[in-house]
């Protein structure tokens, strides 16, 4: 198979769970063979499995390096997206208890297609990039709903030649299906063309 993000060739990588894992040659990121993907009735089975209560202080500050670069970037009057908002879209809740404005969009929990033709200042997707089947058409929709200045804010697992994959729990969840290295986060920063990638300790930036 050739990688979904880049095209480029892959490798066998891993077998967990019966489950073959490659290797992208060209950008280095782990991807599951799609043959092994879940449906869409169990990856919303799976995800109504997480217990992401808005009002837990843990699950808060999960989110919250996300959020915080928010309030250091933009204003009350400044319009926003949660993409992929899940089952608790717990950084809308801190943002509009900031009297932020930001809309949810979720494919299986707040499915208004209506929100993915408007434009954004700053589009926020924590924990959502590693359930992308289709990476390329994702990040070029994400792009095309920025305005101009605006701001993409991602939060995930960065593989790279140091991970122990055998013993990685992020691999564990049937729904991660994609996991970028950051030869692969500066291949999205050229590829569509954002002026600026910056890769902190708990969240990814992409600049337009």
């Amino acid at each position: 198979m050739k990688c979904i993000l880049c095209s480029g060739k892959t490798e066998d990588f891993n077998i967990y769970r019966d489950k073959q894992y490659k290797r992208c040659i060209k950008c280095s990121s782990i991807m599951m063979e799609e043959k092994y993907y879940l449906n869409s009735k169990e990856e919303k089975e799976r995800y109504e499995e997480h217990n992401n209560d808005v009002y837990d202080e843990r699950y808060q500050a999960f989110v919250y390096p996300i959020v915080r670069e928010v309030l250091k970037d933009y204003g009350k009057k400044d319009k926003g997206l949660d993409f992929g908002s899940g089952t608790g879209p717990v950084i809308t809740k801190l943002l509009r208890d900031n009297d932020y404005s930001i809309d949810i969009y979720d494919p299986f929990f707040a499915n208004d297609k209506e929100k993915l033709n408007e434009k954004y200042d700053y589009i926020v997707c924590c924990e959502v990039m590693e359930h992308f089947h289709d990476p390329k058409f994702e990040f070029r929709r994400l792009k095309s709903m920025l305005n101009p200045s605006g701001a993409l804010y991602l939060k995930t697992e960065i593989y790279d030649e140091t991970t122990d994959f055998d013993s990685w729990n992020y691999k564990s969840d049937p729904t991660h299906v994609f996991f970028y290295h950051r030869k692969a986060l500066e291949y999205i920063k050229n590829e569509y063309k954002f002026s600026e990638l910056e890769i902190k300790k708990d969240v990814i930036i992409y600049r337009v």
